[in-house]
């Protein structure tokens, strides 16, 4: 058996309600500081203020700044998620047998399965279209929609694998 290893990283585009509250805790955790040392009778207030909005910003940081990471192993497609880029958490575990369809979001391939009332949707992509527009849609035992944005390498050897399941148009 030929074992076949593809990865693929693509980072998500944050939202914009994300960098909003990045930015807004991080001005906060400033001005906190600042009043630690221009205000000394609210210097304990201040502190707890800093402390809490730098924790703050720091967990908003974690969860908008993100990557998704595909790895092709022998007829399995592992995601993960990588956070700021210092935590990896395993998101979902596919097998290439299970999978009904893989076709380009706008795919003429795609057209028996849009009126299918879907489960489970779930985006590992980069969050917004591109063009040419690479992300895919994969259609897992009928009740799960995924999302994904993987290189043409990765698409080309699992189409190699499953011709009749993987489309690259």
């Amino acid at each position: 058996m030929s074992d076949t290893y593809v990865e693929c990283l693509v980072k998500a585009k944050p939202s914009w309600i994300g960098k909003f509250f990045k930015m807004l805790l991080i001005m906060l955790t400033v001005v906190f500081v600042l009043a630690i040392f221009v205000l000394p009778p609210l210097m304990m207030f201040a502190f707890i203020g800093a402390i809490i909005t730098g924790v703050g910003a720091y967990f908003v940081n974690l969860f908008t700044d993100l990557e998704y990471e595909y790895l092709y192993l022998d007829r399995e497609l592992v995601v993960d998620k990588v956070m700021a880029k210092t935590r990896r958490k395993r998101v979902a575990t596919y097998q290439l047998d299970r999978v009904e369809i893989l076709a380009p979001f706008k795919s003429y391939h795609l057209d028996n399965y849009r009126n299918r009332n879907v489960n489970k949707t779930k985006d590992y992509s980069i969050g917004e279209e591109l063009q040419p527009d690479r992300r895919f849609i994969m259609y897992y035992e009928g009740g799960e929609k995924i999302i994904l944005s993987p290189s043409e390498e990765m698409i080309k050897v699992m189409k190699n694998v499953a011709p009749r399941k993987v489309f690259a148009d």
